[in-house]
């Protein structure tokens, strides 16, 4: 008889029972690799393998404890040492399983951040790896939690003061979780893109920076405006930069000196320079009459510019405007002359 109540050979065993299950795990760990490998490579995509790779030594482990568990009864230990060690392999388990699931959560986030609408933001990418911490964080802590209970530790105070401390964490951090959360419906939705001129309320600017934060506009007047991330997830955004064609409308006014048929050969005669300009979107061209003011003759001009390029459409409003004075002054008509205000 031995310390413990056990016997000499049942303590001698034991480090050789941690050995043998440790070496039969590897073996086992590597077949079982070798053979999900095998099935992965069959795949077009890449993560299983990687995956694979990335567990390989938490699948070690998982072999490793059931090998411990099945060879334990020949031990033939006391029911108190039995249950001892049945405990500590219980946790030993626990532990691998868990270890495997935070190893697989880094596959996870490297999968997501080499997806090609990640690879070209870095704020989306460093909010991806904020979720990856905070993810493998409730992992870690969920695993931890697991273990004790494996021992008979009463958990149950410990999940309680969890929740308390997660309800006042989340009172107290609400306006950070919410732009955090915001943070991540702009990387993923991509509502705009730095680079891109867009209009938030009434805010025109083009965006200069996405943080974890808050998004940062220049404005045209070059001043800076800096809206937080959960309020603009929720406020209307329209983005200029997304658009296919530019639109140009303005109003020619004619004076009353303009006969009827002047009028006529100005409102023909831009319909065909709007028409034949190459830039000009030939589905919709507006060149009518609008309206007879107290002093002026209205006609109304939209047409739309098949570019997103904002430099080549003021080359292109130029031409218009150019070609629409050329057409009055060859149909013998002026320009309204209006009394300075």
């Amino acid at each position: 008889m031995g310390p413990r109540g056990l016997l000499w050979w049942q303590w001698l065993a034991l480090p050789l029972l941690v050995a043998g299950a440790w070496a039969a795990g590897r073996v086992l760990g590597a077949l079982t690799r070798g053979l999900l490998l095998r099935v992965a490579r069959r795949t077009a995509s890449a993560w299983d393998e990687r995956w694979l790779e990335r567990i390989g030594p938490a699948l070690t482990a998982v072999w490793a404890t059931a090998v411990a568990a099945l060879a334990l009864p020949f031990l033939e230990l006391p029911a108190p040492a039995a249950r001892l060690v049945g405990a500590g392999l219980t946790a030993a388990g626990v532990i691998a399983i868990f270890w495997m699931l935070w190893r697989s959560v880094d596959t996870l986030i490297e999968m997501i951040v080499e997806r090609s609408w990640a690879a070209g933001d870095p704020s989306a990418r460093s909010m991806l790896l904020v979720g990856g911490n905070l993810l493998k964080a409730a992992v870690m802590v969920t695993g931890a939690v697991t273990t004790a209970a494996t021992f008979g530790y009463p958990v149950t105070t410990v999940v309680a003061g969890l929740g308390i401390g997660g309800i006042a964490f989340a009172f107290g951090a609400q306006k950070t979780v919410e732009h955090l959360f915001g943070s991540i419906a702009l990387a993923t939705d991509q509502p705009c893109r730095v680079g891109d001129t867009v209009k938030v309320d009434d805010v025109i600017g083009t965006v200069e920076h996405i943080g974890a934060r808050s998004t940062r506009i220049r404005t045209p007047d070059r001043t800076l405006v800096t809206i937080p991330n959960g309020r603009l997830a929720d406020s209307r955004i329209e983005s200029y930069a997304l658009r296919d064609r530019i639109k140009l409308g303005t109003t020619v006014t004619l004076g009353y000196s303009a006969s009827e048929a002047q009028v006529r050969q100005v409102i023909s005669g831009i319909e065909q320079a709007l028409a034949a300009h190459p830039l000009v979107w030939p589905d919709v061209i507006v060149a009518k009459l609008a309206n007879l003011g107290p002093a002026t003759i209205d006609i109304e001009i939209l047409c739309w510019i098949s570019t997103t390029d904002y430099e080549v459409f003021r080359t292109a409003r130029q031409e218009v405007l150019l070609a629409v004075m050329g057409i009055v002054e060859a149909s013998g008509a002026q320009f309204a002359q209006l009394p300075p205000r």
